[in-house]
């Protein structure tokens, strides 16, 4: 392993495949894939005081704010000082999770180290409606199936708890293309930092399985694989 810890975000809109390009990257090179999703929802059961504050804005239907979710990832962040990681932040709004998802979030993340690489996943907006739009999901976990390329064994039923599917509001047909748009918005600050540090890697397709190849190579030149790409 290389003696330089590697520190690594992924971009990239609703339905781009980030998770999936995250556990490739996460198995091939040996870095841990951090969710901010999974952070937040192991603090509601913890009872301090971060936990206790997002949990309220949750059961009013809330957006947890920058601030929570930030305290949330700084307190999981230091304690990975000598650990490669991996975040996955989708950009978008209607989400409290992902980091860092804000302006706000990447700067509180400089106070605690230094990136050395953001990739941003660049899917049309066809596919990426497509793909939304047969998502669904498993409330307790997070856990994420789509009926076209990744379905549950059993049609509305999680694999490992055999508990109900949902699907999401913003995932509905009619929510997707609103969703879509605003993510332009909400992701273009945080792109453009990345982008003017020289440390931004874009990646254009519609299949996960074309990407992949040419973010494996990206990934060799930082850090060695532990497992080759024909392994992965």
């Amino acid at each position: 392993m290389a003696s330089k810890l590697l520190r690594a975000v992924v971009l990239g809109p609703p339905g781009s495949g980030k998770g999936t390009v995250c556990e490739r990257i996460a198995r091939s090179f040996g870095l841990q894939h951090l969710s901010s999703g999974q952070f937040l929802r192991e603090s509601l059961g913890g009872g301090d005081e971060v936990g206790i504050l997002a949990k309220q804005y949750l059961e009013q239907g809330l957006l947890v704010p920058d601030h929570v979710i930030t305290r949330v990832m700084m307190t999981e962040l230091e304690k990975r000082q000598e650990q490669h990681w991996l975040l996955d932040a989708p950009l978008h709004c209607g989400d409290c999770t992902g980091f860092p998802r804000t302006l706000g979030q990447a700067k509180a993340l400089d106070r605690i180290c230094e990136l050395d690489l953001v990739i941003s996943l660049n899917i049309p907006f066809e596919t990426l409606k497509d793909r939304l739009s047969a998502r669904w999901v498993h409330p307790g976990s997070g856990r994420v199936y789509n009926m076209d390329f990744n379905p549950p064994h059993v049609q509305g039923i999680d694999d490992l708890t055999g508990e109900p599917l949902v699907q999401r509001e913003d995932d509905r047909p009619e929510a997707v293309a609103a969703r879509l748009r605003k993510y332009k918005d909400a992701a273009k600050p945080v792109i453009e930092l990345y982008k003017s540090r020289g440390i931004l890697h874009s990646f254009s397709g519609t299949e996960t399985n074309k990407i992949w190849p040419y973010v494996y190579t990206l990934l060799s030149s930082k850090i060695p694989p532990v497992l080759s790409d024909e392994e992965n």
